[in-house]
C-alpha cells in the first residue's frame, strides 16, 4: 500500500515544522507521501514545506477556510495513496510509527484504525496534565486512551487511518466539529466497515496549551455529543452523561454543606486526591499532579455543562443544532 499522510493546518507553522522534522526520522523504508492542506490560514507554513521538500515526498495545497473535516476530505480526494493516515498539525510522530501501522495492517487489515496519544518530556507541565486527564482511566475511563475496546474503537482524527475505499464509500468527514470523528466511525459501521485501535501506533499529541483553550475544546465536545446521539440514537451510551452528573453532584454536595452534611463532599475530596496521587506517580511530578486536578475539573465542568445545554436544547426542546450551536458547524 502507498500511505498518504493527510495533515490539515490552520495558522500553526511552528507545529508543522516539528511534525515534518519528526517524519524525517521515520524507520519506515517504503515510499509514502505527505499532503499538507492549508485551511485558509493568514500565517501560512508554505516556506516550511519548501524547506522539507527535498527530504520528504511532500505536496502543499492552500484553500479557503472550511474546517478540519472538509480539509481532510480535500486532501484525501487529491492524494495518490491507497490508504490515508490522518494527523493533526500539533502532533510529533515517533520514529517507528509508520512501521508500526504497516505491521498492524499486514497482520490484521482494517479499513479504519485509530491510535492513542502520549506526551513528550519536552511538553509543558500543563500539556502533560491535559494529556493525563484526557487519557487516564480515572478521568475518562480511558475512552481516549489505550483501554477502549479494540474492535469497536472510534478513531480520533489526530491519529487515524482510513482506506481509500472507505473514504469514497462514506464521503469522509461531515461538517460538524468537534464530533466529526465519531460520526464518521458510526457511519462506517453502518456501511459494514470495521474499525480498530492499534495500541502501539501512538503519536505525541500536544493538545491545547492553556486552560482557556482546553475549556473551550471540551465544552464543544460536550455540546456535540447530544447532536451525534440525535443522528445515531442506536449508539447512545449512558456514560456520556457521567461528566454532567459529576458536576451536578459536586454542586449538590456544596449546597448540602449549608445543612452540615459533609459526606458527599468528602467523596469528591477523595476523588481529587486520587487524581493527584495517580498523576503524580505516573508523571513523577507533584506539580503535574496538581495541574492534573485542575485539568480534570475543567474537563468535567466544560464537557458536563456543554452536554447538559445541548441535551436540553437539541434532544428535549428539539431545536435545530445548527441554529443553537452554529460554532459546531462549518458551511
Amino acid at each position: 500500500m502507498l500511505f498518504s499522510l493527510i495533515i490539515p493546518v490552520y495558522n500553526r507553522p511552528d507545529e508543522i515544522e516539528e511534525l515534518l522534522a519528526s517524519l524525517t526520522l521515520q524507520s519506515f523504508k517504503e515510499k509514502y507521501e505527505v499532503v499538507i492542506i492549508e485551511d485558509g490560514s493568514t500565517v501560512t507554513c508554505s516556506e516550511i514545506v519548501i524547506a522539507y521538500s527535498e527530504r520528504l515526498n511532500i505536496s502543499y495545497y492552500f484553500k479557503e477556510n472550511s474546517g478540519p473535516g472538509d480539509s481532510r476530505n480535500y486532501g484525501m480526494a487529491i492524494a495518490k495513496g491507497d490508504y490515508f493516515i490522518i494527523l493533526d498539525s500539533d502532533c510529533i510522530i515517533p520514529p517507528n510509527y509508520l512501521e508500526s501501522v504497516s505491521q498492524n495492517l499486514r497482520k490484521d487489515y482494517v479499513d479504519c484504525f485509530g491510535g492513542p496519544d502520549a506526551a513528550l518530556d519536552s511538553f509543558s507541565d500543563i500539556q502533560k496534565a491535559i494529556n493525563f486527564s484526557m487519557t487516564s482511566f480515572i478521568t475518562t475511563g480511558g475512552i481516549r486512551g489505550k483501554s477502549e475496546k479494540l474492535e469497536k474503537f472510534q478513531p480520533r482524527s489526530f491519529n487515524m487511518g482510513l482506506s481509500k475505499e472507505a473514504f469514497e464509500t462514506s464521503g469522509g468527514f461531515g461538517n460538524i466539529h468537534p464530533g466529526e470523528d465519531p460520526d464518521l466511525s458510526i457511519r462506517l459501521w453502518k456501511l459494514g466497515y470495521k474499525t480498530k485501535l492499534f495500541t502501539n501506533s501512538f503519536v505525541y499529541h500536544k493538545r491545547r496549551i492553556d486552560w482557556d483553550k482546553f475549556y473551550r475544546q471540551v465544552n464543544k465536545f460536550g455540546k456535540a455529543r447530544p447532536v451525534l446521539d440525535q443522528w445515531h440514537p442506536e449508539y447512545k451510551k449512558i456514560t456520556f452523561l457521567f461528566p454532567s452528573l459529576f458536576i451536578i453532584g459536586l454542586a449538590s454536595s456544596l449546597i448540602l454543606l449549608l445543612i452540615n452534611i459533609y459526606f458527599f463532599l468528602y467523596i469528591y475530596i477523595l476523588y481529587v486526591v486520587l487524581v493527584f496521587v495517580v498523576s503524580s506517580l505516573q508523571t513523577k511530578s507533584i506539580k503535574i499532579g496538581g495541574f492534573s486536578v485542575i485539568s480534570a475539573l475543567i474537563q468535567f465542568y466544560g464537557y458536563g455543562t456543554g452536554y447538559l445545554k445541548s441535551l436540553i436544547l437539541v434532544q428535549i426542546l428539539k431545536m435545530d443544532p445548527k441554529k443553537v450551536f452554529p460554532e459546531l458547524f462549518f458551511k
